[in-house]
């Protein structure tokens, strides 16, 4: 029978994916190297350099930032700075202890008498004017001391004398309260602004550089690759099934066709296959033109079947084929014949 032609080996899924892995990989690492530039300013510098290999083998890079040498003055000089005002408010926290443990009071008898000072410095002589003003008055309006009238008149401005004097004395007890409340939670709010003044910025670090590369299909291109060998075998195996046809077509034609099949009448002759009984099948051309053909040499069908193979009136050989490609029997082995044993010396009758 013909050769038939192989499929393709189908690509090994995990080989596959392992190559694509491998490939990503090395895609990702080529594209850290492009986007890793090291940058140049007039405030600092910053690089990119390998530090060695992840477990698996991967390239581990880092970036360093740097400053001028002016920058770099005025961060040191920062840092001292941050580093005694945090000294100092160390210092000055060791006061918080006696500060908290101190009650907060306020002296209520002197506060009070400092503001009964003042209160007869300013409101004494105001009041005094008011009381004549409305004595003057009364008299004018013939409203005489003693009187009902005179008496109520009297009454209403020691009230409001009185409510003056109370007005006076709680303003001022609340003004002195929050002058010594200050005055107490002046250390605490300079400690606290030491404190946090001395408080360590963090760094800002560059963001790592994204790749935008993008990866090798591989696994679709083994796929695409496997799918074209898929499509050449089915062509070979479509052009070798039409081609069978054609020759096995020729022996169901019946006794008596024969087929022009000499060898000096093709060209271009090459071996394809063979049949079940041993007689090569081959592709050619006729010399007097055509297209390929599959079929047999009648030289090779004259030494198997000379039966099938018969002589044309221009000294060429044609073939049947249905005869020839009939298959062939086993030849029987020859009955083997007993031969007596003679020996020697023996005589004969």
């Amino acid at each position: 029978m013909v050769s038939t032609p192989s499929p393709p080996t189908p690509p090994d899924p995990v080989k596959t994916a392992q190559a694509q892995t491998q490939m990503n990989r090395e895609t990702a690492v080529a594209q850290t190297g492009l986007n890793a530039m090291n940058q140049v300013t007039p405030d600092g510098t910053l690089s990119y350099s390998q530090i060695g290999t992840w477990p698996d083998g991967t390239p581990r890079f880092q970036a360093t930032q740097g400053l001028s040498a002016a920058n770099q003055r005025i961060y040191d000089t920062n840092k001292t700075t941050q580093q005694n005002v945090a000294d100092i408010g160390a210092t000055q926290s060791a006061k918080i202890g006696s500060l908290l443990n101190t009650p907060f009071s306020a002296d209520n008898n002197a506060i009070e008498g400092r503001l009964n000072q003042l209160a007869r410095a300013r409101l004494d002589p105001l009041q005094a004017q008011q009381e004549d003003a409305l004595r003057t008055r009364l008299a004018n309006q013939g409203i005489q001391p003693g009187s009902a009238a005179f008496e109520a008149e009297m009454r209403g401005f020691n009230q409001s004398k009185n409510d003056a004097n109370n007005q006076l004395l709680l303003n001022g007890r609340n003004q002195a309260f929050q002058e010594l409340l200050t005055e107490r939670n002046q250390p605490l709010n300079e400690i606290s602004a030491l404190m946090s003044g001395s408080q360590v910025k963090q760094p800002t670090f560059t963001s790592t550089p994204q790749s935008n590369v993008a990866n090798t299909d591989y696994a679709g291109i083994v796929n695409q690759n496997f799918q074209n060998q898929m499509g050449i075998y089915n062509s070979q195996v479509q052009s070798n099934n039409a081609m069978m046809g054609g020759l096995f077509g020729l022996a169901g034609a019946g006794l008596g066709m024969f087929k022009p099949s000499d060898r000096r009448m093709k060209r271009d002759v090459a071996r394809v296959g063979e049949l079940d009984n041993g007689l090569p099948v081959y592709r050619y051309r006729y010399r007097d033109g055509g297209p390929p053909e599959i079929g047999l040499m009648a030289e090779d069908v004259r030494e198997l079947n000379p039966d099938a193979v018969t002589t044309m009136e221009n000294g060429l050989m044609a073939v049947d084929y249905r005869s020839a490609t009939r298959p062939s029997r086993p030849k029987r082995a020859a009955p083997s014949v007993a031969r007596p044993n003679r020996s020697r010396g023996q005589d004969h009758g």
